[in-house]
C-alpha cells in the first residue's frame, strides 16, 4: 500500500472516536424510572425469569441476535501470525459487515491465546453472552481441532469463515460453472493449490457436492500431496493421492478446475493452456491472484473465471455467505451450523445467480442486464435478495435437520421481517460508489487551490469514481499539494487566467454573452467574468467538455449556484432548482428538501420540488417514502405554512398517484409508524417507513438537517441540486474530505443517469 492509501487508512480509523463500533441503548433511558427498569431493582425480574426457564434469555436480552467474532490473530488475512491486539480492526470490520448485511450485532473478542486447550476454554466461558461464534483467522492446523470441539462441546451456531465462507462461495461458483461448461461434477478433475483451512474446506465441501476423491488432487508449498510423503499432518492426509506427479505444472495438465488459495502469480498462461476445454479458473489469492483475469482470459478464450477482486467478473466475495447464514440459524434458534445448512446456502447461492437481476443490481454495477453466464456465476455482493433467499434456506435446513429450537411456520411473514428489519439501508454509498466506479466521468473542481479539494480529487481519482479537472493556478496548486503530501501526477489543471486559455476563454465568452447579453452583460464583461472559475468550470460542463462540476467549499452558496444558473441553466420542464441533503443516520438514510434554494414555496412550487426529489432519489436505486411536514396532523391546525402543505398534497395526489406520499404531518408522526397507525390509520404512509422529508419552507428544512447533523450525529451528504440541466453540485462551507468525495460519488452517478 502506498503512503497516501496507508495514511487514508490509520485516519479513517482513528479520527473521531477510534475505531469502527460501538455499543447504542435500545431501551429508553431518560428518566429515572427508565434506568430503574433498565437495571436495578427492574432488571431482577427478567433474571428471575431466566433461571426459571432459562430459554427465556432469548426473549429479554440480545443474546438472539448477538454474535462473537473471535481471533487469536494467527492467521490474519495477508498479514499472518501478528497476535490478537492488532488483529482487533480486522475483527471489528467483520462486525461492521454483519451489521450491514444482516442487521446482527457483534462483540469482537481477541483472545491472547494459541494453545487449542487455552483458546477452547475461553471461548467456552464467554458463550453464554451469544448467540452465536463467528470463528476468524485462526491458523491451520489448530482452527480445525478449534472449531471441532467448539461445535462439539456448545450448543449455539459456530462456523470458521476462513474454511466454510470461502467454500460455500466457491461451492456455488463451482456449480454454475460446471453448468456453463456442460460437465457433470462426478466426472471433472480438480486441482487446488494451497492446503491451508480455506484449501482443505473448499475439498471437502466439493466431495460433498459430488466431486470423485480420485479426481481431487491437491498441491501445497513442496508439491502435490502424494501418499509417499512423510511430512503430511492428519488434514493434508485426507487429501494424499497415489500418483507419480510432482508439481503443480504437471497436475493441471487436463485439468477442469483449478482453486487457487495460495499466493499470487505462480500460474502460468501456459498452465492454463494445458487444462482441460472450458477450464475453470478460481484464483483466489489476495490482493494478486495466482494468475491475473486478463493473462487467464487472454490464454483462453473459453475460461470460466473467478478471483477474490471486485474490479473483474465473479469477485469470490465472503459476505455472499457468513452474514446470511448467521441470520437463518439465530433466527431458529439452531444449535449449531451444520452440514445440512451449508449445503443449502451453497444451492440458495447458486439458484440465485440463474434468477433476473434486479434494476438496482444492474445499476449499482452500471450494467445493462446482468444474466447468468460466463461472466456472472455467482451474485453480486450488493444483491439485495441474498438477505431473503439465503437465511431462509439456511433456516429451513436447520430446521429439516432437526437442530432448531424455534422452527419458522409462515416463511412469506419471515421473508417481510428480513426486509424490513434491512430497511435501515446503510450500504447506499456503497452502492452508488461501485456505480460510479463503473463508467467515471469527467468532475470539475472549482476550487482546486485548497487542500481539502485537492485531497478528494486524488481520492476520487485513486478509487476510479472520477475523472477530476482541477481549475486553478498551476504553480500553487502544485505547492500546496506536495506541502500537504498529496499525489496529483496525472490530474489535468487548467487555469482560466493563463495565457494558454485565452482562446477557451473569448470562445466561452462568446458563448455567454449570446446567453445573457439581454440580461445584463455586454460582450466585454462575458469574457472578462469567464476566467472566474465557477463560470469556466460551468461553461466546460454546458459545452460537454466535463461532465459535472463541484464548487462551494469556500464559497457563499448564491456564490456558486449563480454562475451555474446563468450558464448551465434549468432543466426543460423544470420551473425552478431544489437543493437535496442526504441525511446518513444509524437508521439509514433520509432525503431532506428543499434545504438551500427555495425561501417559501407555494403549494404548486412545493408539489414540484417533491417531483424533483422523487425523481432524483429514484436515480439512486432507493424508492421515496414521503412526507410533506408542517406543524400540524391533516387539519388539525389552520395557519399559512398547514394549508399550503395541505394543498401541495393535494395536487401530488391528483397529479402524480404512483408516488408514496401524505401530509400534513408533524415530524415525530412522519418518522413514528406506530404512533401514526395508531392515530392516522387512514394516511398512505402507514406502514412505509418514510425515508423523505419535505420542509415547508427554507428555514425549517435548513434548521433541521444541521440540527440532526450536529446532535443527532448524521453525516450530511449535499446539497444536491436538482432540476439543473447537466449535474452542479455545491459543497457546504468547510466540508470535509469524506464529504467532498461523497458528492463527487453523487454527481457522477448523477452524470450517469443522464446519459
Amino acid at each position: 500500500m502506498d503512503e497516501y492509501r496507508k495514511k487514508q487508512a490509520l485516519d479513517y480509523h482513528s479520527k473521531g472516536k477510534p475505531g469502527k463500533v460501538e455499543v447504542i441503548p435500545t431501551k429508553p433511558t431518560s428518566t429515572q424510572l427508565d434506568l430503574s427498569l433498565a437495571y436495578s431493582p427492574g432488571v431482577a425480574e427478567p433474571c428471575k425469569e431466566i433461571h426459571v426457564r432459562p430459554e427465556s434469555v432469548y426473549e429479554y436480552t440480545a443474546k438472539g441476535n448477538l454474535v462473537a467474532v473471535i481471533s487469536n490473530g494467527t492467521a490474519v488475512l495477508g498479514l499472518g501470525n501478528i497476535g490478537p491486539e492488532a488483529s482487533k480492526p480486522v475483527m471489528e470490520g467483520k462486525g461492521v459487515l454483519f451489521k450491514i448485511f444482516a442487521d446482527i450485532d457483534v462483540f469482537d473478542i481477541e483472545v491472547d491465546a494459541s494453545d487449542i486447550d487455552r483458546f477452547v476454554d475461553t471461548v467456552k466461558a464467554i458463550s453464554p453472552t451469544f448467540g452465536g461464534i463467528n470463528l476468524e483467522d485462526i491458523k491451520a492446523p489448530e482452527c480445525f481441532e478449534i472449531e471441532r470441539r467448539l461445535k462439539a462441546e456448545l450448543k449455539i451456531p459456530i462456523m470458521h469463515d476462513d474454511q466454510h465462507g470461502t467454500a460455500i462461495i466457491t461451492g456455488s461458483a463451482l456449480l454454475n460453472a460446471l453448468e456453463l461448461a456442460g460437465k457433470r461434477i462426478d466426472e471433472v478433475k480438480v486441482v487446488f493449490n494451497g492446503a491451508g483451512a480455506s484449501a482443505i474446506s473448499c475439498a471437502s465441501l466439493y466431495l460433498q457436492l459430488g466431486v470423485k476423491p480420485e479426481n481431487l488432487m491437491m498441491c501445497d508449498s513442496t508439491g502435490v500431496i502424494r501418499s509417499d510423503r512423510t511430512d503430511l499432518d492428519e488434514q493434508k492426509q485426507r487429501f494424499a493421492r497415489q500418483t507419480t506427479l510432482n508439481t503443480l505444472t504437471e497436475a493441471l495438465v487436463d485439468a477442469d478446475v483449478f482453486v487457487g488459495l495460495s499466493k499470487g502469480n505462480i500460474v502460468s498462461k501456459e498452465m492454463i493452456r494445458s487444462m482441460a476445454p472450458n477450464a475453470i479458473v478460481f484464483a483466489l489469492a489476495n490482493p494478486d491472484p495466482e494468475i491475473s483475469y486478463v493473462d487467464a482470459t487472454e490464454a483462453r478464450p473459453d475460461i470460466i473465471m473467478a478471483t477474490g477482486r471486485s474490479d473483474f467478473p465473479n469477485q469470490v466475495n465472503n459476505v455472499l455467505g457468513f452474514p446470511f447464514i448467521f441470520r437463518g440459524a439465530l433466527d431458529v434458534r439452531a444449535n449449531c451450523i451444520n452440514e445440512a445448512m451449508k449445503l443449502a446456502a451453497v444451492y440458495a447461492i447458486a439458484e440465485l445467480a440463474k434468477q433476473p437481476v434486479p434494476e438496482s443490481v444492474n445499476m449499482a454495477y452500471n450494467k445493462t442486464n446482468l444474466q447468468f453466464g460466463r461472466d456472472y456465476i455467482i451474485p453480486k455482493p450488493l444483491d439485495p435478495r441474498l438477505i431473503t433467499t439465503v437465511a431462509p434456506a439456511v433456516a429451513k435446513a436447520a430446521i429439516d435437520s432437526g437442530v432448531a429450537a424455534a422452527p419458522i411456520e409462515d416463511w412469506e411473514d419471515y421473508k417481510l421481517t428480513l426486509i424490513q428489519r434491512m430497511g435501515r439501508d446503510n450500504t447506499l454509498m456503497d452502492r452508488l460508489s461501485t456505480r460510479a466506479k463503473t463508467a467515471p466521468k469527467r468532475v470539475v473542481f472549482a476550487e482546486a487551490d485548497h487542500f481539502k479539494i485537492l485531497k478528494a480529487a486524488q481520492i476520487a481519482q485513486h478509487e476510479g469514481i472520477a475523472i477530476p479537472i482541477l481549475l486553478g493556478n498551476k504553480e500553487k496548486i502544485e505547492v500546496i499539494a506536495e506541502e500537504y503530501g498529496i499525489n496529483i501526477s496525472g490530474l489535468e489543471i487548467i487555469d482560466p487566467r493563463s495565457e494558454g486559455q485565452l482562446q477557451r476563454v473569448t470562445e466561452f465568452g462568446e458563448l455567454f454573452y449570446e446567453l445573457r447579453k439581454r440580461r445584463g452583460f455586454n460582450f466585454f464583461e462575458a469574457r472578462k467574468i469567464m476566467r472566474e472559475r465557477n463560470y469556466f468550470g460551468s461553461m466546460l460542463v454546458r459545452t460537454g467538455y466535463a461532465d459535472a462540476l463541484i464548487s462551494g467549499l469556500t464559497r457563499k452558496y448564491p456564490d456558486t449556484i449563480r454562475p451555474a444558473l446563468q450558464v448551465i441553466g434549468i432543466r426543460e420542464g423544470v420551473n425552478r432548482v431544489a437543493g437535496l441533503y442526504i441525511m446518513m443516520t444509524k437508521r439509514g438514510p433520509y432525503f431532506f428538501a428543499d434545504t438551500t434554494v427555495n425561501m417559501n414555496p407555494t403549494a404548486e412550487e412545493l408539489a414540484e420540488i417533491t417531483v424533483l426529489v422523487a425523481q432524483a432519489i429514484k436515480n439512486l436505486n432507493v424508492e421515496p417514502r414521503i412526507a410533506l411536514l408542517s406543524y400540524a396532523n391533516f387539519g388539525s391546525a389552520e395557519g399559512t405554512d398547514s394549508v399550503k402543505v395541505r394543498d401541495a398534497v393535494k395536487i401530488l395526489h391528483d397529479k402524480h398517484p404512483e408516488l408514496i406520499v401524505d401530509g400534513e404531518l408533524q415530524a415525530n408522526f412522519a418518522l413514528n409508524n406506530d404512533l401514526l397507525k395508531e392515530q392516522f390509520p387512514f394516511s398512505k404512509l402507514v406502514n412505509q417507513r418514510v425515508n423523505t422529508l419535505i420542509f415547508p419552507n427554507l428555514a425549517s428544512g435548513n434548521i433541521a438537517y444541521k440540527l440532526l447533523q450536529e446532535i443527532g450525529e448524521a453525516e450530511a451528504i449535499g446539497p444536491f441540486l436538482l432540476g439543473m440541466r447537466k449535474p452542479v453540485h455545491v459543497l457546504q462551507l468547510g466540508s470535509s474530505v469524506r464529504e467532498i468525495v461523497n458528492m463527487v460519488t453523487l454527481a457522477v452517478v448523477d452524470a450517469q443517469s443522464r446519459s
